[in-house]
């Protein structure tokens, strides 16, 4: 059976057990401030475990793309040494929310795996939970009872905690579960050992397929449990060990959901995978086809390689993957790039994203590659040079720091560093290493640290948001908690009715204020009229944002009495300007596809009252005149004053019937809201102005690449685009004045045919002065032994005194040459070396020595060498220990 069959069967079997079946959801998540991907099946369903929204049906069954390579959940390290572990993989799962709950969910396991797939049930093992007395709970007898309907009970085995109550997280849904375990070793291995014995012990072939998770607890954040409303069933079957197990292999890496990947980098470096679990060569093919899949299925879901969050994650997995290529495999040049087209093929029929991302897929990644092989080789250079300082220092150890600078500033693998090291005989000070690595986790812990308390719930409210049509309102707070982080502590509130439009698809979210009713001078009944006396009763709305389907706004104080009533008010300069600016990018995307061609899609985007960033697909740089066209385009339609047409609740069939824009990597529901202004169609859920009048003007500032077949636009509108023009008529002004012209492009050319000319005679004259310092610097000498030092300290530029130097090196032998200089207060120090010295003395060592004394740092070659500093005050060190040599 095929892994698609395999896949198939699954959704069949539950589609006919009255499921809806739905598609996977977005790998990378959006709009969770908890995670950055999906790494459980159950990540798109969070809302409705907490009772935020109303499932689509009450049974429901899919295949979920999963990454787990950060935080608690995290299988990086383990990747490539075994033969279950993975970064991606695809998490296929059953959900009941309020309908059935263990007996069913049990049966329906324990007859898909034996009746319809016909796993051998001698071959199977299950676990329940035995219960936690530190927290009350009880043995899940209910389970027990139910499996020993279809198992003996000698293969019921009692699990602990940590293997059998599944949470979320620290706090959120959670409950006991019932794992399934598959034995897959031979009738002689069984017969030594029992399967018993090797249930949740890491053994490669006694592995776990199928969780079944029975949701019934709350976790609250003083770490407490309360039971839910409803009882929920949420399961999880690795696919790829399902493979494994139904086509008879010992590792998931032959099953045929990797075959295609491996054979196709056996053909392109040479070499042959044996499945050998120690063998290094082995171990980069597995990491490669892993890795390969995780990095394609981000990008195609809208997350591009960077040095940030989720981006930083993705370039990370793919590093790993160049990295181990490059040194177990020899792959010297881009090659990763090519498997797209493999794994397109394979996936790309249950998952469309692939097949419509493809181009760009392979492009981001080709890129990617390119700029780390160079890395590498940048990297290759430095660690020489940290060897070669470590040698003649007499010491046998590299410093942990810059081996650990080497990886975290540069990206250099420190396993390659390892390497290098042992093949000149040399160690690396792990300590050192693993010091710097723990202080940079510190940062990182420290920056992001954040306690959350639990809710106070003042009423149970279903909230509303009013922001579309009000900027204002009456409203009052229905749940609050407390928040302590790095900035000190805040209060998250959320409103019976908010006007403040959360942070999302690009557009930051509303800050206002919050005026409650008891404020002095305040008449809620009539508040345009009303004259605030008591500022200090009134709460700035600092941000909103989403969570969980509530619009959560963040205040620095909780209000007196927060069981008031308040007059909630946007702040309306900044949401018109935002506004405006959002518009406009549906305009500016309408535009660079009629320019550009219909390849152009929206990639991300930054929409605030400033100005706007736009990123989106096209493989060149745009062209002045493009750039010209996409302005004209966008600005003819701002002066046709197009009014907004908007469609709140309009089917996703429909909305896309009319020509609607979806963007990938995006999650949609069945209702979506559309936004048109005349051609232009997109479904957005941000703010916009009535009419394209309201925009006023736009103007495209940059136009630039943020990544492979990813280019950026950022530009400005309305009030920023007329301050813009102000500015810039302002200038000319000034300029005008200046240079007592009007005609300030013809005296601007003059000015520079005059610097040309005037650059050219004082190049000549330094040249000759410069013919005259080198004679006399020849005296300047000292002998020691057969050896000549200059040490001199000048007021020069660098590019008169590296004339100079390089002139002394060819007539004086066995020289070395240290010139300290501080032209325009800027040190600067010039090292020097004859040819025949070089062995001897390394101009590039002697300069980054020298240059710690004015806070700086250089480089260069042996006979040649720069460094320019902070600290003039330092020259006068630098030339005692220049001296010293």
């Amino acid at each position: 059976m095929t892994s698609q069959q395999i896949r198939q069967q699954f959704l069949d079997y539950f589609k006919e057990k009255g499921h809806l079946i739905v598609p996977s959801a977005p790998i990378v998540l959006k709009d969770d401030p908890t995670l950055m991907f999906s790494n459980s099946g159950m990540t798109q369903f969070k809302d409705y475990f907490l009772g935020y929204k109303e499932p689509k049906a009450p049974r429901i069954a899919d295949t979920q793309k999963c990454l787990r390579v950060s935080g608690k959940h995290n299988d990086l390290d383990d990747v490539g040494r075994d033969t279950y572990h993975h970064t991606m993989f695809e998490m296929l799962g059953n959900w009941s929310f309020g309908d059935y709950f263990k007996k069913e969910a049990i049966g329906f396991a324990w007859e898909l795996l034996t009746e319809v797939y016909k796993i051998p049930k001698e071959n199977l093992y299950v676990t329940i939970f035995e219960g936690d007395a530190s927290e009350n709970l009880e043995r899940d007898q209910d389970a027990y009872d139910f499996w020993k309907t279809h198992i003996d009970e000698s293969r019921i085995i009692n699990g602990n905690k940590k293997d059998n109550f599944w949470e979320m997280g620290e706090s959120g849904p959670c409950g006991p579960c019932s794992e399934i375990h598959v034995d897959l070793r031979t009738d002689e291995e069984k017969a030594a050992v029992s399967g018993l014995d090797l249930v949740n012990n890491d053994h490669p072939q006694v592995v776990e397929i199928w969780n079944n998770v029975f949701m019934e607890f709350n976790r609250k954040a003083d770490g407490s449990l309360e039971k839910l409303p409803a009882q929920h069933v949420d399961t999880g079957m690795g696919f790829e060990r399902l493979c494994m197990a139904l086509q008879g292999k010992k590792s998931n890496y032959d099953t045929d959901v990797f075959t295609p990947l491996i054979a196709k980098v056996e053909e392109i470096s040479r070499k042959k995978y044996t499945g050998i679990l120690e063998d290094e060569k082995d171990i980069a093919i597995r990491v490669v086809v892993d890795h390969i899949r995780a990095v394609a299925f981000a990008i195609a879901d809208g997350q591009l390689p960077s040095n940030g969050g989720a981006g930083y994650v993705i370039r990370r997995i793919l590093r790993r993957a160049i990295s181990y290529s490059y040194r177990f495999l020899g792959m010297k040049e881009p090659f990763l790039f090519e498997l797209v087209a493999v794994l397109k093929n394979e996936m790309g029929e249950f998952f469309p994203e692939l097949t419509k991302q493809q181009k760009l897929v392979t492009e981001v990644i080709r890129e990617e590659e390119n700029s780390f092989l160079k890395t590498i080789e940048h990297g290759l250079k430095r660690i020489d040079l940290i060897i070669n300082e470590t040698i003649a220092k007499n010491e046998r150890t590299l410093p942990g720091a810059e081996v650990f600078e080497l990886y975290d500033t540069y990206g250099f693998p420190a396993d390659l560093s390892r390497i290098i090291a042992e093949e000149k005989q040399l160690t690396v000070d792990e300590k050192g290493f693993d010091e710097e690595m723990e202080k940079q986790k510190q940062r990182s812990k420290k920056s992001s640290a954040q306690k959350v308390h639990d809710w106070v719930i003042l009423e149970e409210k279903q909230e509303m948001f009013v922001g579309y049509d009000q900027t204002e309102t009456e409203t009052y707070i229905t749940r609050y908690r407390k928040i302590e982080n790095k900035d000190g502590e805040f209060y998250q509130i959320v409103l019976s009715k908010s006007p403040f439009y959360p942070e999302g698809g690009g557009q930051i979210g509303d800050k206002g204020i919050l005026i409650p009713s008891y404020t002095e001078g305040f008449d809620i009944s009539n508040p345009s009229l009303s004259e605030v006396k008591n500022c200090s009763d009134l709460i700035e709305v600092l941000e909103t944002r989403k969570e969980n389907n509530l619009i959560v706004s963040l205040i620095k104080e909780l209000p007196k009495d927060a069981g008031a009533v308040f007059y909630a008010k946007v702040n309306t300069s900044e949401r018109k300007n935002t506004q405006a600016n959002h518009s406009v990018t549906h305009l500016l995307h309408e535009a660079l596809r009629e320019v550009l061609g219909t390849h152009v899609e929206q990639k991300g985007s930054f929409v605030g009252p400033e100005y706007l960033r736009f990123d989106f697909s096209h493989f060149s740089k745009m062209s002045e005149e493009e750039l010209k066209l996409v302005e004209e385009k966008v600005n003819s339609k701002i002066k046709e004053n197009i009014a907004l047409q908007e469609f709140r609740e309009i089917p996703i069939a429909e909305a896309m019937e009319k020509g609607a824009m979806a963007l990938f990597g995006e999650k949609y529901g069945d209702k979506v809201r559309m936004i048109q202004f005349g051609t232009s169609r997109e479904l957005c859920g941000g703010t916009h102005v009535k009419s394209t009048g309201e925009i006023g003007h736009f103007k495209i500032q940059s136009e630039s690449s943020t990544a492979a077949g990813i280019r950026r636009i950022e530009a400005i509108s309305g009030d920023k685009s007329a301050e813009y023009f102000r500015n810039l008529e302002s200038q000319i002004k000034e300029i005008s004045a200046l240079l007592k012209s009007k005609d300030v492009a013809k005296s601007v050319e003059k000015l520079l045919e005059e610097n040309t000319s005037l650059k050219s005679e004082i190049e000549a004259f330094k040249k000759e002065k410069s013919k005259g310092e080198t004679a006399n610097w020849i005296n300047d000498f000292t002998n020691s032994g057969d050896k000549k030092l200059l040490v001199k300290k000048v007021s020069m530029d660098a590019g008169s005194v590296k004339d100079i130097v390089f002139q002394l090196k060819k007539e004086i032998e066995n020289a070395l040459i240290i010139i300290l200089s501080d032209a325009d207060g800027k040190p600067m120090i010039t090292v020097g070396v004859s040819q025949n010295l070089e062995g001897t003395y390394h101009a590039g060592n002697i300069v980054k020595d020298l240059a710690k004394e004015i806070q700086g740092g250089g480089g260069g070659n042996p006979g040649f060498a720069t460094a320019g500093g902070k600290n003039p005050e330092g020259l006068d060190n630098a030339y005692q220990k220049a001296l010293a040599l």
